[in-house]
């Protein structure tokens, strides 16, 4: 267990997982939860999905024995206390999460992100957390609009409008699939022709 509670019982993070998050203004924690396997914190925040990982504790000084030419008088001893501290390994705003799934039975979530990069994968058995359903509900509220690419021999893509959160920013995203090549001169013509048309309903310029 150490010095953070591995089971959040309340919608409230320890002190320093929370300074560690470096909330921007107007920012809020939603869910979190705590991996089983390597014990750092999983928060969903109104803007971004952060990792969290507890540190080493820094001890207190301990107020030394005072010494006289006479006789040697021990002072009141103050007990050895720790100070939990942490460090943010993972912040990315939620148009940079691509998807995410949920296993029930072993109360896995996995994460895949945008820019192809691999996937977050933390566990929470025999924890109450609104981590699947708030991502879920974060990652479709960043997008804005979207429309898929079908270009045959198993080529596929997405293109998207979606909102950063925090700068209230429009971005263009293209996701391909395994199979497409993003220097396919044809990949290539058909996505700017689906961002133009998609930067257009939103009032974006081309």
């Amino acid at each position: 267990m150490g010095l953070f509670n591995r089971t959040p019982s309340r919608a409230e993070l320890p002190p320093a997982v929370k300074a560690a998050c470096e909330l921007a203004k107007g920012e809020r924690v939603l869910a979190f939860g705590v991996d089983d396997n390597t014990g750092g914190y999983v928060v969903a925040t109104t803007f971004a999905l952060a990792v969290v990982t507890p540190t080493a504790v820094t001890p207190t000084a301990v107020t030394p024995t005072a010494v006289t030419p006479t006789a040697v008088t021990p002072t009141a001893v103050t007990p050895t206390a720790v100070t939990p501290t942490a460090e943010c390994t993972v912040r990315r705003r939620w148009l940079s999460v691509d998807a995410g799934s949920w296993e029930p039975v072993t109360a896995t979530l996995t994460v895949t992100w945008t820019d192809g990069g691999r996937a977050g994968q933390w566990s929470f058995r025999d924890q109450p957390t609104l981590l699947p359903e708030t991502l879920r509900e974060r990652v479709q509220a960043s997008v804005v609009i979207a429309t898929r690419l079908n270009l045959g021999d198993r080529r596929t893509g997405r293109v998207a409008i979606r909102q950063d959160f925090e700068t209230r920013e429009l971005i263009s995203q293209t996701i391909l699939g395994r199979y497409t090549r993003a220097d396919d001169p044809e990949v290539q013509a058909h996505v700017r022709a689906a961002l133009a048309h998609l930067r257009d309903q939103v009032g974006l310029p081309a």
